[in-house]
This record gives structure tokens, sequence and C-alpha cells, in this order.
């Protein structure tokens, strides 16, 4: 069970990129909104991480990503403002569901593990949704944002994938 679930996760990870690319251009509201939930549920469970986490280096991982998406989060609310978009301002039932709840569940080890995991295809979906609005947006700030916010979820990806692999990244 525990390895069907594996393949089908790595499965899901490597079709979402190839997804996205392929889908319809969003809107630029509805952009804000995924981008404004994202940021918010990682400063959210990295916050957490730095408590649940046995790690260090998961424990510090939590900490870059909750600073980071704090200020990501800041930018993309000035943005909103300028565009005459509407800015979520608290994290919506189906986040909090899917991805808040079943990790305040865990600690130590298991909540490093499932943490990580799904930091890993969180950013990897992420990329592939900025490099989309980074092409398609019809708003220019919007169109600039993401592209300028892809170095960092791709450094966020990448130290992930180190923790993964026991290596500690560079934060």
């Amino acid at each position: 069970m525990k390895r069907t679930l594996s393949v089908v996760c790595s499965l899901s990870m490597l079709l979402v990129p190839a997804l996205a690319q392929n889908a319809a251009p969003m809107s630029d509201q509805k952009f804000l909104d995924t981008a404004a939930q994202t940021d918010m549920v990682e400063v959210n469970l990295g916050t957490l991480a730095q408590d649940a986490a046995s790690s260090q280096a998961v424990k510090d991982y939590g900490q870059m990503l909750a600073r980071d998406h704090t200020q990501d989060f800041q930018a993309l609310q000035s943005l909103a403002q300028q565009a005459g978009l509407t800015m979520p301002t608290a994290i919506d039932t189906d986040h909090n569901k899917a991805m808040i709840g079943p990790m305040h569940a865990l600690k130590g080890a298991a909540f490093d593990h499932k943490y990580i995991e799904n930091m890993i295809a969180g950013h990897t979906q992420a990329i592939a949704l900025y490099k989309k609005e980074a092409q398609t947006a019809t708003n220019p700030a919007l169109k600039a944002y993401a592209q300028q916010t892809l170095p960092a979820l791709q450094k966020h990806l990448d130290a992930a994938k180190a923790i993964q692999q026991g290596k500690t990244p560079a934060m």
C-alpha cells in the first residue's frame, strides 16, 4: 500500500508540470488567489515546522519558508492593490482541511518526512504555475512578479530535496 502510494505521488509530481503547461491560462485574479493561499499555507506550515520538526535542518527550512513567504505575501498584497484585484486574507477551508490540519497531527520524524515530501510536491507545482503565469499573465506587474519569484521557489525546492537526501541545504 505504502509503495503504491509512493508511485502514485511520484507520477502525479511528474504530470503536474505537464498539465500546467497545457491548461488554458488562468485569470490574473485566480493566479493571485492561488499564490496568496500558497503563501499563507507556507507561512503557517513553516511556523509549525519550527515547533513540530525533530530535525534542525527541517526547523531551519521552515523558518526560511515562513520568512520568504511572508515577504512574498506582502509584495503580492501591494500588486493586488495596484491592479485592483481582491487579495485573500485568510487560508480557505479547503487548504486548512487538506494541508494544515493533517500536519498538526504529526510530530518529530513523522512530521519531518511528510513536511519535506509536501514541500517538494508543492514547490514543483508552484514552479510550473509561476512559469505559466510569467508567460501568459495579462497584467504586466503580475507577469514580472511571477518571473521574479521563480528563483526563490526553485531555492525552496532545491533545499527540500537536499533535506530529503540527508544533505544540509544552503539557505
